[in-house]
Order: structure tokens, then C-alpha cells, then sequence
């Protein structure tokens, strides 16, 4: 059966990656949440999309302790998320401040992530060195490879498969009965993004994809039932 899995919590009625959305995401019938994290000053992971807070501050700036009471660390999400499964996307882009080539966030991650049920945690990332160092750290925490452009299926579950990944999370956009034969044929999992459109949820849910990711997990839940 296709996982439920709530973009960010039920981030349309509630603020997004917020304790408050993934409580919500739970009443609506969700089976996973997907989030966001990254690092703070003092290295505690913490749930977040953007780089920057609404009044400007960095996050890797600032201490977790500093940070606005919305912002939680990942040890408090994954306890809050209770029954859940969670899919913990790094952060990690060169083009943003808080970049780090060392990835320090991601042994952080994984200390917390190895304390979940291996079926009901995956580390994602659209940066391959950041879940590759994921599973150098600790190979058992399943990872998976986010991504948005068109590589074309082989190419993208290629580069997964290579370095010991168990999933590929495609934009929605780019999903085709092809990609997800692909993975898996592969031995891989697929979990699209972000499908709040019912109508493509069950063109997704006939390809066989294993989870969609969406922003309205109510609308799924009645779709999958």
C-alpha cells in the first residue's frame, strides 16, 4: 500500500515543520512526516526549511536555545511524531551560508535516526556527499537520494544503487510508470514529491510508487484508503 507521508506536517492548516503540523499530520491519517533539518550554533539538529529565521538570523548562527520556541531540534520532533514513520531531509546546499563540507549535521542526525525502527525511518537529501556520509556513519539508518531534475530514471537510480541507498524521491513532475519500474527493478523504494492534485495521487498510486508526499495527507488517506 502507498505511505501516506505529510510534506513538511499538514503544512497547509498548520505551520509548517512545527510540532503542531505533525500532530495534525497524525489526526489526518498520515503514516510518515517529511521534514527539514539542519545544523544550529551549538550542533543540535533542528527542524527547519529555510537557512535564515523570519527576522533574518542564520540558523547555523545561532544556538538551538536562541532559536524562536516554533523551531524545535530533531530529538523532539521524532519523539512528538510517536507512531510515525519520519523522513529526515538534510539541508544541504552550496549555494546556501550555512554549507559545510564536512556534513556535521549528518553524524548528529544519525545518532538520533539509529534510535528509530529501521522501517520506520529514511535520511534523504538532494546532496549525494551528505547521505553518502550517512551511510558511511552507520549503513544500517536507510537513505535516499532527493531529486528534482530529470537525470532520467537510470541515471538517478544509478548514482542511488552505487552507493548503497535504498530509495530515490523524485519530483513529481518527472514520475513515469518507467521511473518507478526502474527503481524498482533496482531494489529501491520511490516516495514522490509533492502531490496535492487527487488526481495525479492515483496516477502515482498506479505506477506502484511507495509513498507520495503531499501537503493535504487527509485527501490521500481517503484516496488510499
Amino acid at each position: 500500500m502507498t505511505l501516506v507521508i505529510a510534506h513538511r506536517g499538514a503544512s497547509k492548516v498548520e505551520k509548517e515543520n512545527t510540532i503542531a503540523a505533525f500532530t495534525r499530520a497524525l489526526e489526518m491519517g498520515a503514516d510518515w512526516v517529511e521534514f527539514d533539518v539542519r545544523r544550529a550554533a551549538c550542533g543540535t539538529p533542528v527542524v527547519h526549511h529555510d537557512a535564515n529565521v523570519a527576522d533574518g538570523r542564520f540558523i547555523y548562527e545561532t544556538a538551538a536555545k536562541d532559536l524562536p520556541d516554533y523551531v524545535s531540534s530533531l530529538e523532539d520532533v521524532v519523539e512528538a511524531c510517536g507512531p510515525m514513520g519520519v523522513n529526515i531531509e538534510i539541508k544541504s546546499d552550496l549555494e546556501e551560508p550555512d554549507y559545510d563540507d564536512d556534513h556535521r549535521v549528518v553524524d548528529s542526525v544519525v545518532a538520533i535516526a539509529r534510535q528509530i525502527p529501521r522501517d520506520k525511518v529514511l535520511i534523504t537529501s538532494f546532496d549525494m556527499s551528505a547521505i553518502n556520509r550517512s551511510h558511511d556513519v552507520d549503513d544500517s539508518v536507510p537513505t535516499g537520494f532527493l531529486t528534482s531534475d530529470d537525470l532520467g530514471a537510470e541515471v538517478a537510480v544509478g548514482r542511488a544503487s552505487a552507493h548503497g541507498h535504498v530509495a530515490v524521491n523524485p519530483w513529481v513532475e518527472i514520475v513515469t510508470q518507467r521511473w518507478v519500474t526502474t527503481a524498482h527493478d533496482a531494489g529501491l523504494k520511490v516516495y514522490s514529491w509533492t502531490c496535492d492534485d487527487p488526481k495525479r495521487m492515483k496516477e502515482l498510486i498506479s505506477f506502484g510508487v511507495d509513498g507520495i508526499i503531499t501537503n493535504t495527507p487527509d485527501v490521500l488517506r481517503k484516496i488510499v484508503g
